[in-house]
């Protein structure tokens, strides 16, 4: 049973990161808090003319194996584990000299940085943290007689705690410091597992996977105000995107505004910024607008064009640095998020404007060939997955159909392939001259994704006071095989010319054979796009 109050009376010190150390030893000092400490944190503390005891002179064993060994013996893990209340512990204690810890204050090797930074096998090898780990968790498993800092933040609240109450800490301090110790090892360990598995290992491994990540930032509500939420941030080197982007203005993202913000990302990282500007515009995680354009003004209209109404309260994502002319014209809507790899600063005193409006600008683009994993909770488990990596670009289409498609249709084919990988499923997008201009999400069937997606093409027409529906001379994606041919049957009426789908039902003879009769040009991927 934990005690209300446990009194601090030695302190032991083994810390990578030595952010504040000497500040908040010496206001141990201060307390009559006798100091252990390890190579190089001891190094620092005695240059700062600190008290201090060499963890060597507890074990008496020097470190040794550069440092891999120095912690990993009795005198320290006795120290740590011995539970004060238990006449037997206190007795072996006492026969072999051990004196208890009642503090242990434990930063890690900086294996997350080294991964990041691309560093060597060997390198990486080398920052996995061995003692560490195995003192942090004594500490945190004994923590009805332990306390443990596994973080810098938390030096002031534990200062404060001793002042307080006298040079004691709480039980609820020490439970909270404990589980953040879990925590903290069970990310690091996952940090490492994960590496490994990628370097070394299966994409699926036979028992265990690991998952972990750093609290990046706490959430108001989750999806909805009556749901808990918080950021993570993930270990190592990650694909640039909303959670490495740095914001700079507007209100803290909430839960759905992370969640759309990477969904827009990754849709225009689709669309190579060294070729063609591109702009995507997102509404509860799906596409209501897409397009490519010689500017990201350009672009822009033609995104919004799509679907105006959608967009608005939307998320715009833009593959190129945001300027002054596509900035002002965002603006005169409300939109909540606008992410960009950079903007200047023009354009950034535009968007200042609307002091709501975030701007993140996150360095860069994720690769969509880039491998990596989506994970979903289920009820008991975890659903894990590699990333839909494939690109249109790096399909072989094959051409199914009497007429093969024109150049045009070709490259609209493409585009509107791309935009599809990023719709729910059921997903139809219709697309023309490098811009969506109907797009039909989430249906249970098929046939009424390409309904739904004609009459968007059908409204945008009678915004613009045009008398044919946008979708006709369109070409059409579908994310998965036409089951039927009335889905497809359906795109003809609305007026596309060219289609293109993964293939693979049964039926794909009836399809082929409808898309013939109506002078479709069809071409089929081999790669289905479900996105659910």
């Amino acid at each position: 049973m934990a005690h209300d109050q446990v009194r601090v009376s030695r302190a032991l010190l083994s810390v990578s990161d030595k952010t504040g150390l000497v500040d908040f030893a010496r206001a141990l000092h201060a307390r009559g808090i006798a100091l252990v400490s390890t190579g190089g944190t001891h190094r620092a503390l005695q240059e700062a003319g600190l008290p201090v005891t060499e963890v060597a002179d507890l074990t008496g064993f020097p470190e040794m194996m550069d440092g891999r060994v120095k912690t990993l013996h009795p005198a320290v893990h006795g120290g740590l584990l011995a539970i004060r209340d238990n006449p037997e512990h206190q007795a072996a204690l006492a026969a072999h000299g051990i004196g208890a810890i009642d503090l242990l204050v434990v930063n890690l090797y900086p294996f997350e940085a080294t991964i990041a930074a691309d560093r060597s096998d060997a390198d990486c090898i080398e920052n996995i943290d061995v003692g560490g780990p195995a003192m942090i968790r004594a500490a945190a498993k004994n923590h009805a007689d332990v306390a443990v800092v596994t973080d810098v933040s938390d030096y002031a609240g534990v200062l404060a705690a001793l002042e307080a109450h006298d040079g004691a800490l709480g039980a609820e301090m020490r439970r909270s410091l404990a589980q953040k110790a879990f925590a903290r090892t069970a990310a690091y360990d996952a940090a490492i597992a994960n590496w490994m598995a990628g370097r070394f290992g299966t994409d699926a491994p036979a028992q265990f996977r690991a998952f972990g990540g750093t609290l990046g930032q706490a959430l108001r509500y989750g999806e909805n105000p009556h749901q808990a939420a918080a950021f993570y941030r993930a270990p190592g080197k990650v694909r640039s995107g909303v959670a490495t982007a740095r914001q700079l203005q507007g209100k803290e993202l909430s839960y759905n505004n992370f969640n759309d913000t990477d969904a827009a990302y990754e849709c225009v990282a689709e669309f190579d910024p060294a070729r063609t500007a591109a702009v995507a515009i997102i509404k509860h995680a799906n596409p209501c607008g897409v397009a490519e354009g010689t500017s990201l003004l350009e672009a822009y209209e033609r995104a919004l064009s799509c679907d105006p109404t959608s967009a608005f309260g939307g998320i715009v994502a833009l593959n190129r640095t945001l300027d002054a002319k596509a900035a002002s014209r965002i603006v005169e809507i409300f939109t909540e998020v606008i992410i960009a790899p950079d903007a200047t600063p023009e354009a950034a005193a535009i968007v200042a404007g609307k002091k709501n409006l975030r701007l993140l600008l996150a360095g860069g683009l994720p690769d969509p060939r880039a491998p990596g994993e989506t994970v979903r909770t289920l009820a008991g488990g975890l659903l894990v997955q590699s990333r839909d990596a494939v690109v249109v670009d790096d399909m072989p289409l094959k051409v199914v159909t009497k007429r093969a498609p024109s150049e045009a249709e070709l490259a609209d084919l493409r585009f509107a392939y791309r935009v599809a990988k990023h719709v729910k499923s059921n997903a139809i997008v219709y697309a023309k001259a490098g811009a969506t201009v109907g797009i039909g999400a989430g249906q249970m069937s098929r046939v009424d994704s390409s309904r739904i997606a004609a009459w968007k093409a059908a409204e945008g027409a009678k915004r613009l006071g045009l008398s044919q529906s946008l979708a006709v001379g369109s070409v059409v994606a579908s994310d998965a095989f036409f089951p039927f041919a009335d889905g497809l049957m359906a795109a003809a009426e609305a007026g596309a010319t060219a289609v293109i789908q993964p293939g693979g039902s049964m039926r794909d003879a009836d399809v082929i054979a409808a898309a013939d009769a109506a002078g479709l040009a069809m071409v089929l991927t081999g790669h289905r796009h479900f996105r659910h």
